[in-house]
């Protein structure tokens, strides 16, 4: 490795396989949207997950437009939203006109709280408005707690999406994670756990609203010999080219998982005993990817701050990033409903404040992480806040 070779937060990691799918769909001359790569690729997610269907499309967000499309979402509407999320999770709500709440996470395993869903559902009784919807994001590769999430909704009668857009691979109490919710959402954006360079998909067990979906995809092209629309539609359907990619990514994933899993713990060995360092928990309820190593340091006891190993990191032409800023700090979303995990405590805020994600990729070297392991290091046990000595 090059000594300025720039380390990436999580860069694309290609097989063996990928580029014989692909040659294949120039081979049949399939190279615009849809084709058999198309049809191979959902059958093999559905398969691996254990849902009933799939529908391969652009995005991760083209996939949580249209779970919001069937669920009836619109205008006056509201739909309650994990806020320590990317906003793809939360734009498609603004697109069909309605509203977003937020919810704040839980300590224990950094994604939606239980209680403080509660308190949200309660006072929307309260009030008489309940939301069409409820978003749950599966951050940085690990579930959301769902059994009592699910047990909330289902008792409140307000259905739920699975944003696993980080979580492919993972798992909750055994079963694939975003297939609990009655849709679940995966991406493949270059920085996943595994890419077709962009895209996503829509997985749920209600085989006929994934048709409807499909129908909605493809520009709602009604059955007839010309080109006939009653509805509108997107052009939300992923190519026969990338579905080729995503079909030899996903025939690796079990062992992108075990190589980030293994990068977790190298960071968690050299780095977790150092004080004000914790890492994100691994919940009991199941097993995480480890899709970004994610840690907080407390500036109080660690005597840096998350900001400086960043920059310090940068210096070394390495790639970090903050935790996600949460959805109810946005200049976009100001004004919005937020329900913090308790009165007065905001954890999302905590995370975003203390929060770093670490180079993660499944193709980071052993030479790579140590790098990345000597500067947090010297940072936080010299308290060093600019440069490196």
């Amino acid at each position: 490795m090059s000594l300025n070779q720039r380390i990436y937060l999580s860069p694309p990691h290609m097989g063996q396989e990928e580029q014989q799918w692909v040659q294949q769909a120039f081979a049949t001359n399939w190279i615009a949207p849809l084709g058999p790569n198309v049809d191979v690729f959902e059958k093999e997610i559905a398969g691996y997950v254990g849902a009933s269907g799939a529908l391969a499309l652009s995005s991760g967000t083209a996939a949580i437009h249209l779970a919001l499309r069937l669920l009836g979402v619109g205008a006056g509407d509201t739909v309650f939203c994990s806020s320590l999320t990317f906003v793809a999770s939360v734009n498609p709500v603004v697109y069909q006109g309605a509203e977003p709440v937020f919810i704040d996470s839980e300590p224990e395993s950094w994604n939606m709280s239980p209680q403080a869903l509660e308190r949200a559902l309660s006072e929307a009784k309260r009030v008489g408005k309940l939301p069409k919807a409820v978003v749950v994001v599966n951050l940085y590769g690990q579930s959301a707690d769902m059994d009592p999430l699910l047990d909330l909704c289902d008792q409140y009668g307000v259905p739920v999406i699975e944003d696993a857009a980080e979580s492919l691979g993972a798992t909750y109490k055994g079963r694939a994670s975003g297939t609990l919710g009655r849709f679940g959402v995966y991406s493949f954006n270059g920085n996943k756990i595994i890419t077709t360079s962009g895209g996503g998909m829509l997985v749920s067990d209600d085989l006929e609203a994934l048709e409807k979906a499909r129908y909605w995809a493809t520009q709602a092209r009604d059955p007839a010999p010309h080109y006939e629309h009653s509805e509108v539609g997107f052009n939300y359907r992923m190519s026969n080219v990338l579905a080729g990619i995503g079909i030899g990514q996903l025939h690796v994933l079990p062992e992108r998982v075990e190589t980030r899993r293994a990068i977790f713990a190298a960071y968690a060995e050299a780095l977790g005993s150092m004080e004000g360092v914790e890492f994100m928990p691994e919940a009991s309820f199941g097993s995480a990817t480890r899709w970004l190593t994610t840690l907080t340091v407390d500036p109080q006891i660690a005597r840096t701050t998350s900001g400086d190993i960043i920059r310090a990191l940068a210096e070394a032409n390495i790639e970090s990033r903050p935790v996600w800023k949460p959805m109810h700090l946005q200049p976009l979303f100001q004004g919005c409903a937020y329900y913090p995990y308790q009165e007065g405590h905001s954890v999302s805020d905590r995370l975003f404040e203390q929060g770093i994600c670490l180079p993660s990729g499944s193709s980071l070297t052993e030479t790579e992480q140590a790098k990345v392991i000597e500067i947090v290091k010297t940072l936080v046990c010299g308290g060093m806040t600019h440069e490196i000595a």
